[in-house]
């Protein structure tokens, strides 16, 4: 699975909520250390998520993000790649929530 196939299903999910695509890439850039240009390659290329989470540099803070996503709590998945998906995906789903971005980007 390609990053670029499921980025516009996050892009659907936050705009729904009336959260931009700005707000969404900056909790991407945030988690993925990530700039701009970088993350557009990646969309540009189908970087594959396995390949899209080796090349970031993920957040010191992103252990912080706990919770549960799909019924399993993020804090406890042990594959270092499926908890790095489920991270992205728990901070999409609080960019949808209407939390305010310190807190989704744990300031």
């Amino acid at each position: 699975m390609t990053f670029a196939k499921v980025y516009p299903l996050y892009i659907a999910k936050v705009e729904r909520k009336g959260r931009t695509v700005e707000e969404l890439d900056e909790v991407i850039r945030w988690l993925t250390g990530f700039d701009e240009l970088t993350l557009r390659r990646h969309l540009d290329d189908g970087t594959t998520f396995p390949d899209f989470f080796a090349a970031a540099s993920l957040n010191p803070n992103a252990s912080m993000i706990t919770g549960v996503v799909c019924g399993v709590r993020v804090e406890t998945i042990e594959d270092p790649l499926v908890q790095m998906v489920r991270y992205l995906d728990k901070l999409v789903d609080e960019l949808a929530k209407g939390k305010a971005m310190e807190r989704i980007l744990r300031g």
